[in-house]
């Protein structure tokens, strides 16, 4: 069982760590070391077994044909079967352990064994018997017909050397039994002993592999946790230069590196900070005359009535520019805010079905306009960005999706959904990705259109200042745009009205 109070890593993360560099570096040391020692112990374990089982094999036959040669001469001819068996116990006498079978053609019912209980003629494999009963061509490369042959086998499960040889074409034939369970028992400890210095072989390259890991990725951990605080903004990092090997040159070509793209981040944020001052300077300098022009321009619009009607469409030109011009203005004033980070959040907790009835009565678009919001969806919001939030989105349905607009008010636990979806064509797909761009416009050929293309950004930039979103697809009857917002706001940049 597992200690409740220890956690355990998600399954990607343990995935992760089998595959980090330092667990890889391990493997291959281990996989290397573990083929090297396994094939070296593999190659020195034949040998010797060879080695160990011709010495105990040529010794033995040595020993037996030796034996053989010296006890036949004794035998009578046509000797009886007490007499095969005198010469089987006299050949088995050596001191090297091996039992005998004698058989003779004269005495085809008899068959003398040193060891009776033991061994006999059917435990001989019949092709050692045929080789050691054929004879073969006696010439100069062959003096005798018959030779001495062996094999070894397996009986009742224990190692045996078998040999055999017919003394002389009348003779009789003899075949030694010679266990090898000794031999064995040696190959084993020898088998064993190569087993554990493969082990050691194999712990021994684990731990030269973490201590050659720890080595080579400890530059590499310093520099991946440069990386991160380049990537986090801190552009004055650097890393120290030791040696002149491969990583030195990667420690070298990051600081150059750093120091390059902290040059161009200055550059552009210096050229960045001019736009912006010269776009909130030019914006200011505006306001001026243009609240000028627009207290001419409302009293040109009252006098409407009377004025020549050669001329009345001109004012109503310039009117109608004016305020567009105004509603320009603000817009641009409201992007530099958000661009240098001074918008603020003044939250108040406000129920969004009647933000979004007061957005709607506020702009006279109730005939156009289907609502499903249930009273009581209370969120904390700034009710002046969100109300110009509703009003890009509904308004911006109305001009390009056509009547009716449905808007539909929907709480999760943590989340307040507002999908505004119109009745028109839908949005193009190569212009999906690009609706919340500032000064996109999906028509290309017109040069100027009754909006100043900034609408949908800030609605975007007023729903990221409250924490949540707006995205934009195609539904079935046209556009959905659904803006997501938590609950509460995040706490930077928030202030509370008394």
């Amino acid at each position: 069982m597992t200690d409740p109070q220890t956690p355990r890593l998600p399954r990607s993360l343990r995935w992760r760590h089998l595959r980090s560099l330092r667990v890889r570096l391990i493997a291959v040391f281990a996989a290397v070391a573990l083929t090297t020692a396994v094939s070296a112990s593999g190659i020195a374990y034949w040998l010797n077994r060879d080695a160990v089982l011709k010495r105990a094999q040529d010794t033995a036959l040595r020993d037996f044909r030796g034996s053989l040669t010296r006890n036949v001469s004794d035998l009578p001819l046509n000797a009886t079967c007490a007499e095969l068996a005198n010469l089987a116990g006299m050949v088995a006498t050596s001191g090297l352990n091996y039992q005998v079978v004698v058989t003779d053609e004269a005495q085809p019912g008899c068959t003398a064994s040193s060891d009776p209980g033991h061994f006999t003629l059917a435990q001989v494999p019949p092709a050692l018997r045929s080789a050691v009963s054929t004879p073969r061509e006696v010439g100069s490369h062959n003096s005798f017909a018959y030779h001495l042959y062996w094999q070894r086998v397996n009986l009742e499960g224990h190692p045996y050397l078998v040999g055999g040889s017919k003394v002389a074409p009348t003779g009789p034939t003899a075949y030694m039994f010679k266990s090898l369970d000794n031999e064995r028992v040696d190959l084993n400890t020898l088998g064993w002993s190569l087993a554990i210095a493969t082990l050691l072989s194999l712990i021994g390259s684990a731990l030269l592999a973490q201590a050659a890991s720890s080595t080579v990725l400890r530059p590499v951990r310093r520099l991946g946790e440069a990386a991160r605080q380049l990537g986090e903004g801190r552009l004055d990092t650097r890393l120290e230069v030791e040696g002149s090997d491969e990583l030195a040159d990667l420690a070298r070509t990051f600081n150059r590196t750093a120091a390059s793209l902290g040059a161009q981040v200055e550059e552009l944020s210096a050229r960045e900070a001019q736009s912006r001052r010269f776009v909130a300077d030019m914006s200011h300098e505006l306001r001026t005359p243009l609240t000028a022009m627009t207290a001419v321009t409302d009293i040109l619009e009252d006098e409407a009535d009377t004025l020549d009607p050669m001329i009345a469409p001109a004012v109503q030109l310039v009117v109608s520019e004016t305020r567009r011009l105004s509603d320009l203005v603000e817009n641009l004033m409201e992007v530099t805010r958000f661009d240098a980070g001074t918008a603020k959040l003044v939250a108040d907790e406000v129920d969004i079905a009647d933000l979004i009835m007061s957005c709607i009565d506020g702009r006279a678009w109730y005939d156009a306009v289907e609502l499903d919001a249930p009273r009581g969806v209370l969120a904390v919001i700034d009710p002046r960005r969100l109300d110009v939030v509703f009003a890009n989105l509904i308004g911006n349905a109305l001009k390009h999706g056509g009547s009716p607009v449905r808007v539909k008010v929907r709480q999760t636990e943590e989340e307040v959904v507002v999908e505004v979806s119109d009745s028109g064509p839908g949005i193009p797909e190569d212009v999906l990705p690009h609706v919340f761009d500032r000064f996109y416009k999906a028509d290309k050929g017109r040069a100027r259109s009754e909006g100043s293309g900034l609408g949908l950004s800030i609605a975007m930039a007023n729903a990221q200042i409250h924490g949540g979103t707006i995205t934009a697809a195609n539904g079935e009857t046209g556009a959905v745009f659904t803006l997501t917002l938590p609950l509460h706001p995040p706490v930077a940049g928030q202030e509370s009205t008394p």
